[in-house]
C-alpha cells in the first residue's frame, strides 16, 4: 500500500512539472519584446532562424516553354478563327473582310492588318493552292515578318568601365510596373548577376515595401528614400550605391505618370537626367498592359517621346486573345518587345521571342 501511495506521488510531480514548464513556455510568447529579449537565448527564436530564405530564381531559357503553351491556350480563338477563314474552298471578298475583323479585333493595327492581308491574298493568289496546311505556312511566315524577328530583344544591362547597367523601368500605375521590377530582378539573378533595385515610385505608398519583398527574396539591396519624397533624387543614390556595391545591374521603378499629365511626365524625364550624373541609362523598359489596346499605344506613343524608350514589357498577355498588340505597339514605336507576362507567379516573365510568339497564336 506504502509503495502505491508513493508512484501516485512522483506520477502527480511529473504532471504538474509538466504543465508548469506548457504554462511557461506559453507565456513566453506573450510577454512584451523587451521581457522576451531577456529570456535564455534558448527561448526566443534568433533573427538568422526567422529570417526567410533567399530563392534561386528559375533560369530564364526554362520559361519559354512552359509559358509558350499558356500563351497559346489563352490565343487559340484567334489562331483558330483565321486558320478557318483561310481554309475555305472559295476565298472571297466576304472572307477576306472577316479576316481582316478578326485581326482588327486582335489589337494588330490598321497599318499592319492591312499590310498583311494585302500579303497573303496576293501568295495565295499567286499560288492558286486551297490547301490548309500551306495556307497555316505562309500564314506563318507573314505573321513572323510582322513581328520582325530581326530586332534586337536582349536587355542592355551591362555598363562600360566598370559601371553597371542601368535599367529604368516605366509606365502608367497599374500595367504591372512594379511586379516587372521584381520579376526582372529574378531574371537577372538567375543568369548569376549581382542586382541593386531602387524604388523611385515614391508617390505609390506600398510601391516600396513591395520592390522590398522582391529584393529580399533574391538578395538584391533596395534603395528607397521617404515617401512622397524626390524620385530623381532616389534613382540618384540608387546608380551610387551600385557603383560603390560594384553591382552589375542596377533597376530603377519609376513612378507611374499619368501620360495626360505634362508635368509629372517632365519629372520622369528629370529622374533619367539626374540618374546618368552617375553613370549612362543603358534600357528604358516600358511596362504596357496587353489588354488596354488602342489606349496602350497612346501611354507608348507619349512615353516614346519623354525618355528615349529602347525596349518594351507587355502583361498580362495571358488573359487576352489580342496578341497582335505586340505588332501595333513596335510598329508605333518602332523598338522591340523583350519581355512578356503571362501569368501572375514570381517567374512569368520571359524572353519574347517572335518565332515561338507567332507559333503560339497558331497552336
Amino acid at each position: 500500500m506504502t509503495i502505491q501511495l508513493l508512484v501516485i506521488v512522483i506520477l502527480s510531480v511529473v504532471v504538474v512539472g509538466a504543465a508548469g514548464v506548457t504554462v511557461a513556455l506559453r507565456r513566453s510568447k506573450q510577454l512584451p519584446s523587451a521581457e522576451r529579449e531577456a529570456l535564455p537565448p534558448a527561448e526566443v527564436p534568433s533573427e538568422e532562424e526567422a529570417a526567410p530564405a533567399e530563392e534561386r530564381p528559375e533560369a530564364p531559357a526554362g520559361r519559354l516553354v512552359r509559358l509558350r503553351s499558356r500563351l497559346a491556350r489563352s490565343n487559340s480563338a484567334f489562331g483558330k478563327g483565321l486558320l478557318a477563314i483561310l481554309g475555305r474552298a472559295t476565298l472571297d471578298q466576304a472572307a477576306w473582310d472577316e479576316l481582316e475583323e478578326t485581326l482588327l479585333a486582335a489589337d494588330v493595327g490598321v497599318g499592319p492588318t492591312t499590310e498583311l492581308v494585302d500579303r497573303l491574298r496576293t501568295r495565295l493568289q499567286v499560288e492558286g493552292s486551297t490547301d490548309l496546311t500551306r495556307a497555316r505556312e505562309i500564314l506563318r511566315e507573314e505573321l513572323v515578318a510582322l513581328v520582325d524577328p530581326s530586332l534586337p530583344r536582349s536587355l542592355r544591362s551591362e555598363g562600360e568601365a566598370g559601371q553597371p547597367g542601368v535599367v529604368l523601368v516605366v509606365g502608367v500605375n497599374g500595367t504591372g510596373k512594379t511586379t516587372t521590377v521584381g520579376r526582372l530582378a529574378r531574371v537577372l539573378v538567375a543568369e548569376d548577376k549581382t542586382v541593386v533595385l531602387g524604388a523611385a515610385d515614391t508617390f505609390r505608398a506600398a510601391a516600396a515595401d513591395q520592390l522590398q519583398t522582391w529584393g529580399e527574396r533574391v538578395g538584391a539591396p533596395v534603395v528607397r528614400g521617404p515617401e512622397g519624397g524626390d524620385p530623381a533624387s532616389v534613382g540618384f543614390d540608387t546608380v551610387k550605391t551600385g557603383l560603390e556595391s560594384g553591382a552589375d545591374v542596377v533597376v530603377i521603378d519609376t513612378a507611374g505618370r499619368l501620360h495626360t499629365k505634362a508635368g509629372l511626365m517632365d519629372e520622369l524625364g528629370k529622374v533619367k537626367r539626374v540618374v546618368e550624373k552617375q553613370a549612362p541609362v543603358t534600357e528604358v523598359l516600358l511596362v504596357i498592359d496587353a489588354t488596354t489596346g488602342q489606349n496602350g499605344l497612346t501611354q507608348a506613343r507619349v512615353f516614346g517621346e519623354v525618355v528615349d524608350v529602347t525596349g518594351l514589357v507587355l502583361t498580362k498577355l495571358d488573359g487576352t486573345a489580342k496578341g497582335g498588340i505586340v505588332i501595333a505597339v513596335q510598329r508605333e514605336l518602332g523598338v522591340p518587345v523583350k519581355f512578356v507576362g503571362l501569368g501572375e507567379g514570381p517567374d512569368d516573365l520571359a524572353p519574347f521571342d517572335a518565332e515561338e510568339f507567332v507559333d503560339a497564336l497558331l497552336a
